[in-house]
């Protein structure tokens, strides 16, 4: 049964099927409570383990409800839970866990950590966030986008910001779904030219432009992210950077009346992006975090061969 690991990994065909079936999902739980148990409980048999070596909110709550609302078993495990903690290997932990659940989710630090379960394990396992991408956030902002403004091939995603992690997944599923992708933030700050690569290589526009003002204008999607994830330092120096790069009401002006903002969260307010627009008509970052619990369901699904 396959991993999820990257979205430049997975069959394009695949991946609209996941999209597909989240969305059929989210319209059957239409008007239902949360605790009413998806049509058919296809996770009935199943034991799911969610691994949180960094700290998480939208992450453990939509993977824990979505495997409960599938009427499986989730089993959730904090860093301080597990002896990887006391310097056990990935390698070790992986073949383990194989021995009690069917599936494995992990949101940890360094890519290798992901790398290294995979090849150790004999469970699918999911990529729930590492510092080097986010695969899962990007599936729930195609899913997003295409509720509000319809299919995302040829469309224009403008990002302002960091090249960071979900940039990174952003430029994968630019080069899987057809989109054009507009990258704005200062000199040392660009994505990774690897992830640019694939994009332009799968018939993809990628271009960087230092000009918040350019890069937004014919955008139909607007993405930031924290310009420094909550688990590091604060530096003044690199804030200082990107302070011409925030997402506020004056730069909005200049884009297009529909255009659809979204930020995975948790968001530094009045630093990345303004109260005024995370909170404004154009925002659907809330809409976002929902559709975590759909599509990760959907994921889950695929790894164990259930669409």
């Amino acid at each position: 049964m396959p991993d999820f690991l990257e979205i430049n990994e997975v069959p394009v065909n695949d991946l609209r099927s996941i999209l597909e079936d989240a969305k059929r999902v989210k319209l059957e739980r239409n008007g239902k409570s949360r605790g009413v148990l998806d049509v058919g409980t296809p996770l009935s048999d199943f034991v799911v383990a969610l691994i949180f070596e960094k700290q998480s909110t939208r992450t453990r709550l939509s993977f824990d409800v979505g495997v409960r609302q599938m009427g499986g078993q989730s089993i959730v495990l904090a860093s301080t839970d597990l002896q990887r903690s006391r310097g056990e290997s990935a390698k070790d932990t992986a073949l383990m866990l194989s021995r009690y659940v069917d599936l494995i989710m992990i949101r940890t630090f360094a890519d290798r950590v992901i790398r290294e379960m995979v090849e150790h394990a004999s469970v699918p396992v999911i990529n729930g966030l590492t510092d080097y991408s986010h695969p899962c956030q990007i599936m729930a902002d195609v899913m997003t986008f295409e509720e509000k403004a319809g299919p995302i091939k040829g469309k224009t995603v403008a990002w302002v910001g960091t090249g960071n992690n979900v940039c990174n997944s952003f430029l994968h599923a630019a080069g899987q779904f057809g989109f054009n992708f507009v990258f704005c933030g200062p000199e040392g700050f660009d994505p990774d030219q690897r992830e640019v690569f694939f994009a332009t290589s799968m018939g993809s526009e990628v271009i960087i432009d230092r000009n918040p003002v350019n890069c937004v204008k014919n955008a139909d999607m607007i993405v930031t992210d924290a310009w420094i994830s909550m688990h590091e330092e604060v530096d003044p120096v690199y804030k200082q950077k990107l302070k011409a790069f925030q997402v506020n009401k004056e730069l909005l002006s200049f884009a297009k009346p529909d255009v659809v903002f979204m930020h995975c969260l948790p968001a530094h307010r009045e630093e990345e992006v303004t109260s005024e627009v995370l909170d404004g008509p154009n925002s659907v970052v809330l809409d976002e975090a929902e559709n975590r619990l759909h599509v990760q369901k959907s994921i889950m699904k695929w790894c164990l061969g259930l669409i």
